[in-house]
């Protein structure tokens, strides 16, 4: 219901500019505004409005083009509210058959197109938006790190490397890996030892915390699942038994098979037999360290269904992204990739990734 007040206002707006009092009916419209808030938001007001602004625009000489303008806003607004307002209708029409006929357009933007065909203006357009677009495609990981849209805090990601893991040549490994994962242990550690060329290894659920501080990273993490080793009231000191699945044959032939060290391999990280934890590796492109089998549980491999900014990507080729981070004399990344977070689904691992 329209309140008796702004109909007031209506009628007083509209006796001053039949009287050539034309500022004075907008003081008039923006106090009924004020008074009545979004209520006032109605056609009437805004016919109104276009009403005295054209009459101004008309008494300025030469016209004020501006102005006219923006009566023929307020008119467009008026229309909005209320399609069929007869007096917002004939006053649109008519307000844009004057500014065709001054050479006035609607708008005080170069015209991009004419009748269907772009203008220079719009040629011109077309040019700067098709450079900016392919510039940022090239740019897109340094824009983002200068704009900071990727951070700890952030939901959002850069890169997913999807594993396929390996539960019938390494159970237990697997099985500590997924509850690790599960339990958000590894979500914000980083990589903390990168070897392009070689592989890149994180997961040290105790020091390797990004950013890197100190130089812990890489002493720590510990098996998710008691398997006899360690201290059973104390998870700190758990372990798991090496699962070596990978066999040379025929023995001193160089040809391995099994769950064996190739480029995309996942491999747990250890510092002698049965000691591993948290800690794991991916195998760089290239990379076909066979010295590692029989050393180091193989459970998994990075597959092409992994993706880096948005684009489908080789999880080899993943990996090797990672491997050429700048890093110091100690194989430690000045600004180390890390991990948001890890989704497993069934034998799958998605491990979502933050990049420098």
């Amino acid at each position: 219901m329209i309140p008796s007040g702004l109909k007031d206002a209506w009628e007083a707006a509209e006796k001053q500019i039949d009287a050539s009092e034309y500022d004075d009916a907008l003081k008039t419209l923006r106090s009924a505004w004020s008074e009545h808030g979004d209520k006032a938001d109605h056609a009437n007001t805004w016919t109104l409005v276009g009403d005295a602004k054209q009459a101004l625009a008309e008494a300025a000489e030469p016209v004020n083009r501006k102005m006219l303008r923006d009566a023929n806003k307020a008119y467009q607004s008026a229309l909005k509210k209320d399609p069929k307002h007869r007096n917002a209708r004939r006053a649109s029409n008519a307000i844009q058959a004057k500014m065709d006929g001054l050479g006035i357009r609607t708008s005080s933007l170069p015209i991009l197109i004419d009748d269907g065909t772009p203008t220079i203006y719009g040629m011109v357009a077309i040019l700067v938006v098709g450079m900016l677009l392919l510039t940022s495609i090239k740019y897109m990981p340094e824009i983002k790190a200068a704009l900071h849209l990727t951070s700890e805090s952030s939901d959002d990601w850069d890169a997913t490397i999807a594993i396929e893991l390996y539960p019938e040549a390494a159970p237990k490994t697997v099985d500590s890996f997924k509850d690790h994962a599960r339990n958000g242990r590894y979500d914000g550690i980083a990589f903390h030892r990168v070897i392009d060329g070689f592989m890149v290894q994180g997961g040290d659920i105790e020091n390797g915390a990004y950013p890197l501080t100190g130089g812990g990273a890489g002493t720590g993490g510990y098996s998710a699942i008691w398997y006899g080793q360690g201290d059973q009231t104390d998870m700190t000191t758990w372990s798991m038994p090496d699962e070596f699945s990978c066999i040379e044959t025929p023995e001193g032939s160089g040809q391995w098979v099994g769950a064996c060290h190739v480029p995309g391999a996942l491999s747990m990280a250890n510092s002698g037999p049965n000691t591993g934890g948290s800690q794991f590796y991916l195998v760089d492109k290239d990379s076909t360290p066979s010295h590692l089998n029989g050393a180091h549980t193989v459970f998994g491999m990075a597959n092409d269904d992994s993706t880096y900014l948005g684009s489908s990507i080789g999880g080899i080729e993943l990996i090797d992204k990672i491997s050429i981070v700048t890093t110091d004399e100690q194989n430690k990344p000045l600004n180390p990739p890390y991990i948001h977070s890890i989704e497993i689904d069934g034998d799958v691992a998605y491990m979502h990734l933050i990049l420098p």
